[in-house]
């Protein structure tokens, strides 16, 4: 193998090193971004899981009270 050569498989062994770098950090930027607004969803439920129960129980009457004597 010639000088030429080997510095030209270096080249490209250093260009496809950084391709698969640049595609890691995508993906990996995806994959916060996505952990993000499932975080925001959960928050979010969390804030408004128990309105619909109470506006229920209001409007009802049931739910506000535990008959434990059967």
């Amino acid at each position: 193998m010639d000088l030429v050569s080997a510095l030209s498989s270096i080249s490209q062994a250093q260009t496809g090193q950084a391709i698969q770098t640049k595609v890691a950090q995508k993906v990996m930027d995806s994959q916060r971004q996505e952990g993000e607004a499932a975080l925001q969803l959960l928050a979010a439920a969390a804030q408004t899981s128990g309105a619909g129960d109470e506006l229920t129980a209001k409007a009802t009457g049931l739910g506000g009270q535990i008959d434990v004597f059967g």
